[in-house]
């Protein structure tokens, strides 16, 4: 049975290969290519907020804020073959910016490589976290003795 975390991200997967991948400035563009991150949050709320065409910092507010994008999110960067930077929020105490690590993995070209990943591949990551959510689901923890 799919988990909830599942359905988002191939929900996704559905959004970013119709629409198409953005990867450059912004959330997302009049056309309506969208960043991953912008991508799951339309599949969890059926909205492309107008101020992720121009207003970064209320676009990450809003996607941080909301939890269900957040979990889809953690689990993209959790099945992605790099960590999450981090962000300092008071002095000495960081915490994992995962909005930027999916966001800058579907952009960016990995060492040794001269472009970004394809379409193709950002649409397989999905499948492959949305594979993982429902596994992860399923899995039931030993019990205590």
């Amino acid at each position: 049975m799919p988990s909830s975390t599942g359905t988002v991200l191939r929900t996704t997967r559905d959004i970013v290969n119709y629409y198409g991948l953005w990867t450059g400035e912004q959330f997302a563009t009049r056309d309506g290519r969208l960043d991953l991150s912008a991508a799951i949050y339309r599949a969890v709320t059926g909205q492309t907020p107008n101020c992720f065409l121009n207003d970064e910092d209320m676009a990450l507010l809003l996607i941080e804020t909301n939890p269900v994008v957040m979990e889809a999110i953690r689990m993209v960067s959790a099945v992605l073959p790099t960590q999450p930077c981090t962000t300092e929020v008071d002095p000495g105490y960081e915490v994992p910016d995962y909005v930027e690590h999916v966001s800058n993995w579907a952009s960016t070209a990995p060492v040794f490589a001269e472009q970004p990943p394809t379409v193709s591949e950002v649409l397989g990551l999905l499948e492959r976290a949305a594979d993982t959510a429902d596994n992860l689901a399923t899995t039931t923890l030993p019990t205590a003795a």
